[in-house]
């Protein structure tokens, strides 16, 4: 039986985890464990996700799956929950992430010399834990498989599940979902979108974008420590 774990932490982003999660349910004689600290409810963008499994009691693990989210470098600082990721993050067949979950992989001590991807707008923090940044939407290095911001988690799920399972069942399950993305804008990425568009959101992260790289100098600083 194949094991996938997904660890949760408080102000995950849902998307990160529920779209992989959707796909990868359909992994055949696989089991799917959505797990937090002392299997807390998790709170996740107005959404609260419940009957979680407790992450220090998950034995072991075939595939873990980080996700990010706006908290996602806080959850970074939080040493009883990186003790967990590192721990099965370590002995994982495939070490994977989704989003800003790049970020709390690198600040375990997972990523050091691993290229991997993460959001766009946060991905120069990875060269902080030793990693080297990709713009591509769903990266491997060996057995680290990555995606970029949010939905390209449904990416990364298929490619993961084409590896796990074979190419004519990852289409089955894609076909099965519809997944043929026709967004009704050509704004999903800094240089595709207008420039008044991509100005506002900077704005509006600039306050996260200070305390996000106050808390990776932070994260990066212990994990240098322990090193």
């Amino acid at each position: 039986m194949l094991e996938i774990v997904i660890a949760l932490y408080p102000g995950v982003t849902h998307l990160d985890f529920t779209g992989p999660h959707q796909v990868l349910s359909r992994t055949p004689n696989a089991r799917m464990t959505v797990a937090s600290l002392g299997g807390r409810d998790i709170e996740a963008e107005g959404l609260t996700f419940t009957n979680l499994a407790d992450l220090a009691q998950v034995a072991r693990c075939d595939v873990l799956l980080v996700p990010g989210g706006v908290t996602a470098t806080e959850a970074a600082l939080d040493e009883a929950f990186l003790a967990e990721i590192h721990r099965l993050g370590r002995q994982a067949r495939y070490l994977t992430s989704v989003c800003t979950g790049s970020l709390i992989l690198g600040a375990a001590g997972l990523l050091q010399g691993r290229r991997a991807a993460c959001h766009w707008a946060w991905r120069e923090h990875l060269a902080a834990f030793g990693a080297i940044a990709d713009e591509g939407r769903v990266v491997r290095d060996g057995n680290l498989i990555t995606g970029g911001g949010v939905t390209a988690g449904i990416d990364f799920a298929f490619s993961l599940l084409a590896e796990l399972a074979g190419e004519t069942v990852a289409q089955a399950v894609q076909l099965g979902l519809e997944y043929a993305p026709a967004p009704p804008f050509e704004a999903g990425r800094p240089e595709l979108a207008p420039p008044e568009v991509l100005a506002a959101y900077h704005a509006k992260m600039g306050p996260l974008a200070d305390r996000r790289r106050a808390q990776v100098a932070q994260a990066a600083a212990r994990l240098a420590q322990m090193a």
